[in-house]
């Protein structure tokens, strides 16, 4: 990993307001989440399932917000290279356009890692603060919960990032993203099958918990699935951006 080309990344974003549009991701979740259990008439704090309606607040909120925002951070930090040459000036100091894609993606990578985490640590503070919900976390569940729809938000990420280092107009970049808030979302009414079929499908597939009957239950999550789509994403960008190194910027 080229430090000093993720160092240079970090310093984009100052300019950039990544750190609001983060900030705003992780509120809207919040909010999402919070609505779900105040709108629902069944809710109690002091009933064993109460964190499945956070859980559950989560699991619609995510898919509504992440796929547009996500593909906003990778424009609006791609789309800078395409205005002032970037490509062109990075590769005559020695770094590839692959090598830009990688650096961009580790340091929104961990933008995006900080900012999913957070969201869920900051929902279970208010849940328990807040919201005045008695049982003790399912810790387990929440944990993976978390780390499968960080697996799925990178994996979006990664694709942004390539595409809209490969197309200059990122009005196309941003119309993808919000057809992907798109299939985010009805994808929780298809088959399972059919939601394999693309990476948004896979926030449909890692609910945690859903409205059944008249309470919140909490569901199975699919960690064969996310770790393969954790394994093919991983792959493809890197042969991808490899292949980048070997065109002209």
């Amino acid at each position: 990993m080229n430090v000093r080309a993720v160092t240079n990344e970090f310093a984009k974003m100052r300019h950039l307001r990544v750190g609001l549009v983060a900030v705003v991701m992780v509120l809207a979740v919040l909010g999402l989440s919070l609505y779900t259990v105040v709108s629902s008439p069944t809710f109690s704090p002091d009933a064993p399932s109460a964190w499945n309606g956070l859980l559950a607040g989560m699991s619609l909120g995510i898919p509504l917000i992440s796929p547009l925002l996500l593909a906003v951070l990778a424009s609006r930090q791609t789309d800078i290279e395409h205005q002032g040459n970037g490509w062109l000036l990075q590769a005559t100091s020695g770094l590839a356009p692959g090598g830009m894609c990688r650096a961009k993606f580790t340091a929104l990578g961990l933008v995006v890692a900080a900012s999913t985490i957070g969201t869920s640590l900051l929902v279970i503070m208010v849940g328990k603060l807040l919201v005045g919900i008695v049982p003790p976390v399912s810790l387990a569940h929440w944990v993976g919960f978390t780390g499968c729809m960080l697996v799925v938000n990178l994996a979006v990420l990664a694709g942004h990032i390539l595409l809209s280092a490969k197309v200059d107009n990122q009005l196309v970049a941003l119309g993808i993203g919000i057809l992907g808030t798109i299939l985010a979302v009805f994808s929780q009414g298809l088959p399972a099958v059919a939601a394999h079929a693309t990476p948004w499908g896979y926030y449909a597939l890692a609910m945690a918990a859903d409205y059944q009957g008249s309470d919140f239950v909490a569901l199975p999550l699919p960690y064969p699935s996310i770790a393969a789509l954790a394994v093919v994403a991983g792959v493809l960008f890197t042969i991808i951006t490899y292949r980048f190194d070997h065109q002209e910027a």
